[in-house]
């Protein structure tokens, strides 16, 4: 498994600290070393990551990437580092899809350069997976075999370029609408709007509600 980094992202000193109250609890308890509270915050966020992971990933690089792959590599190199999340600081969220954008960025850069794959060149897989724990494996064949994500990931890719990407940086990275408006360069108002009306018509469409931030500060 390719090693993790040092440190993590520098967190925004103005961000929302978690506001789920069962999120904060489990989050300070994997702090102080419980695995079992870590195992089961990774499973609330799980199924986001992988919907992230299907639609970030384009189909012809999934012989080398997977949204398997990722979800994987993301649970082992947060645990590395999950001393440097402060749930007073941010959410798990937004930390947790930092962690990601860090993992998919890499496996990408990596495919462009062929030398750079693990074993130089000789496997093809972008990411080697080495002792995953086993509720990493149980949680990503889970969640890789809930159709109704798939569902929800072909959904979000017939959007539209910029409401694909507000669902993207608003619905699952859990970004504020100033964070999000800054990205699209709109309004944070329009962002809010938008972003309503794209869940009324996510429930319209009967997909998983769960799968998205409940952050809706500007």
């Amino acid at each position: 498994m390719n090693a993790p980094h040092d440190k993590a992202e520098p967190v925004d000193p103005g961000r929302i600290p978690e506001q789920e109250p069962e999120t904060l609890r489990l989050a300070r308890e994997a702090k102080a070393g419980d695995a079992n509270s870590f195992g089961a915050l990774y499973e609330k966020i799980a199924p986001a990551l992988f919907t992230w992971a299907e639609i970030r990933i384009r189909r012809e690089v999934r012989q080398h990437v997977s949204p398997e792959d990722v979800v994987q590599e993301v649970w082992c190199r947060a645990w590395k580092i999950f001393e440097k999340f402060d749930p007073d600081n941010g959410s798990f969220r937004y930390w947790i899809f930092r962690v990601a954008k860090n993992v998919l960025y890499e496996a990408l850069r990596t495919l462009k350069d062929p030398s750079a794959m693990p074993g130089g060149g000789g496997n093809t897989r972008a990411l080697v997976l080495d002792g995953v724990p086993d509720d990493a494996t149980r949680i990503t064949m889970r969640v890789a075999r809930d159709e109704s994500l798939g569902k929800c990931a072909e959904w979000i890719r017939a959007l539209d370029d910029e409401d694909r990407k507000l669902v993207i940086h608003c619905g699952l990275e859990g970004l504020t609408y100033i964070e999000t408006a800054e990205r699209l360069a709109i309004g944070p108002e329009a962002v809010a709007k938008r972003w309503q009306r794209l869940r009324e018509r996510l429930r319209d469409q009967a997909l998983p509600q769960q799968l998205f931030s409940e952050l809706t500060v500007p």
